[in-house]
């Protein structure tokens, strides 16, 4: 079976994990000793524990960490970050997802004319810990407690005649609206996101040069950190899940197969950040925008391949709203915190299913709008 990756998970990646970006040049020399450590302790395990690592990462999205995936900061480089972290994502939906997640149910999605098939799989926190997290392509310091924690997936499928017609769509309106400013036409097309905050970008060319990192097979690459903001029913607080977002074209060109990832990203200490820093209590343009919110953490990996007329639009994800959520038994609320915390988890879990499926009807409603727009335009 494949192995599970270290950069794909419900941690979040800190700052000095990431590629460099000249909105980190304030805070690089704090964070190039943490870089080095991590980089020589990659580089100088002990010959017997770096066979046990090539042997655990053998037919691994992230083989063993070498110096050229690295610039002369220690962090790593642009290309080796995005191709690490999309092969790693194309193993999970390709190969772990199939083998190990159970089917749960079929439902429906209005108005979309296609069935959409839930399913779902645990990681244990023993299962994480076998990861090596500083041994990988790109290393990364083992999460704290990460022993006694899991993470609960959930995933959905569906598959889509490629026709521009009620309740489905081509792959061209799916590569439209789900691969090209993902996170802007997911805030359109979601009706609880009430702002999708992008704090910085990496420049990327889609013209190749010597400068041009090196990203394989992947084309038309963007890499891009937002904060995505949820509000919730009273008295519920908002959540604001900062994520990076890669997104890449995986087949020939014209496309007939991409990919969306979106992974934690911890950006607290970044000026540039919004709701995370703490800015938008001040500078917020709305009551919404100013209340201080919780941050919540998650992942999700979006794949979707023309298959001759058909279109498989795969979707996996794990995520932890954090805060309290109300959980009843009966008519009286669980009183300790310990049960409080496992009911929490309980509810969330219990409303994932449901709310990854709505999505599908979300989207190809947005679609039947923007192609009104279009041809009230034409």
């Amino acid at each position: 079976m494949a192995a599970l990756g270290n950069l794909v998970r419900l941690a979040p990646l800190s700052l000095d994990t990431l590629p460099f970006h000249p909105s980190f040049q304030a805070s690089v020399e704090r964070e190039r000793s943490k870089s080095e450590s991590r980089l020589s302790r990659a580089e100088t395990t002990a010959p017997l524990e770096t066979a046990q690592v090539a042997n655990e990462c053998e037919g691994s999205p992230n083989p063993p960490a070498t110096s050229s995936n690295f610039d002369i900061n220690g962090r790593p480089n642009l290309g080796a970050f995005v191709r690490a972290v999309l092969d790693e994502a194309m193993t999970f939906v390709d190969h772990i997802l199939p083998t190990t997640f159970k089917a749960s149910s079929e439902k429906h999605s209005r108005p979309a004319v296609a069935k959409v098939q839930v399913l779902k799989h645990e990681i244990s926190g023993h299962e994480l810990s076998r990861i090596p997290w500083l041994e990988c392509r790109i290393p990364r310091d083992k999460p704290p407690k990460i022993d006694h924690t899991g993470e609960a997936w959930f995933a959905r499928r569906s598959r889509h005649i490629s026709q521009q017609a009620e309740g489905t769509a081509t792959f061209r309106e799916f590569n439209f609206g789900l691969r090209e400013s993902h996170s802007e036409r997911e805030g359109e097309y979601t009706p609880e996101i009430f702002d999708t905050y992008k704090v910085l970008a990496w420049t990327i060319s889609d013209e190749p040069s010597e400068e041009t990192p090196d990203f394989g097979d992947y084309t038309h690459v963007t890499m891009s950190i937002f904060e995505m903001c949820h509000k919730l029913p009273f008295p519920l607080t908002t959540r604001v899940f900062p994520v990076l977002v890669i997104t890449a074209i995986t087949g020939l060109i014209p496309p007939h197969d991409f990919i969306v990832v979106q992974v934690p990203v911890d950006i607290q200490s970044l000026p540039e950040a919004f709701y995370s820093s703490g800015r938008n209590l001040r500078e917020g343009d709305n009551a919404v925008k100013r209340k201080k919110p919780i941050l919540g953490v998650y992942t999700s990996i979006e794949r979707c391949v023309l298959r001759r007329d058909h279109i498989e639009w795969t979707m996996a994800t794990s995520s932890d709203a954090k805060g309290w959520l109300p959980m009843y038994v009966g008519s009286e609320r669980i009183g300790n915190d310990t049960a409080n915390r496992e009911s929490n988890r309980w509810a969330q879990k219990m409303g994932v299913p449901g709310a990854i499926v709505k999505d599908v009807g979300f989207f190809m409603d947005w679609i039947v709008r923007e192609r009104k727009k279009t041809s009230s335009h034409g």
